[in-house]
């Protein structure tokens, strides 16, 4: 299975129906569109004054720096890449998504910016440079001893706890984005379209649809 396939079937059984729910809604369609570019958009349409003053307050906070931003947009691409099927994770802005979200849950800024302080001194140690200035090489090879918790050194502990965090985030935004949600195939309480009884099937019952019902009820 892989990396897709193993987060979307993490995103199924974790993320709630609601809030598949929610992100697939399709009314007030110019309102969703307008937010778009806003991280979680489209996911509550419907929100109190407080919860609206509270978004914007945080919309007006920076709290990674540049080169941090830059960590966690590699970082977040080499967990979700882009694909024949959709785009990758930064494509779903999902590392504004992890800006967003540090800032709506304080607790999660210690382990995050700690986290790509470790991973950036680590990388420092064996090729004198930070992660984000890596060969791709250099830098799966540094993913690899921290991805696979069951595989990993002792030593290594607090950059797995680190990872399971940015893996977690990353999924999280990236599968309740409308990108991700297409990428899950979920189609939502979308309208069926209705071509009528099979030919075959009226056939078998010696009936047919007149000309006028296949112009005007049969055919979408």
């Amino acid at each position: 299975m892989d990396r897709r396939k193993s987060l979307k079937a993490i995103a199924v059984s974790t993320l709630s129906a609601s809030l598949l729910l929610d992100a697939c809604k399709t009314d007030n369609k110019k309102e969703v569109d307008a937010k778009s570019t806003e991280p979680g958009a489209g996911l509550t349409l419907d929100r109190a004054e407080e919860e609206k003053a509270r978004e914007k307050e945080l919309m007006s906070q920076t709290f990674f720096t540049p080169h941090e931003m830059a960590t966690i947009t590699v970082l977040a691409d080499i967990i979700i890449p882009r694909d024949e099927v959709s785009g990758s994770a930064s494509d779903a802005k999902v590392p504004e998504f992890i800006e967003f979200m540090v800032k709506d849950r304080p607790e999660n800024q210690i382990p995050m910016r700690g986290g790509l302080r470790w991973l950036d001194v680590q990388c420092l140690k064996r090729f004198n440079k930070p992660f984000v200035d890596g060969t791709e090489q250099e830098r799966m090879a540094m993913v690899d001893e921290i991805a696979w918790p069951k595989k990993a050194k002792p030593e290594m502990a607090q950059g797995v706890a680190f990872f399971n965090l940015m893996r977690d985030m990353t999924a999280s935004g990236f599968y309740t984005s409308e990108m991700g949600v297409k990428d899950l195939g979920y189609v939502g309480n979308a309208p069926n379209k209705w071509n009528g009884v099979p030919d075959d099937v009226l056939k078998q019952y010696g009936l047919a649809y007149s000309e006028r019902e296949l112009k005007e009820c049969a055919k979408y």
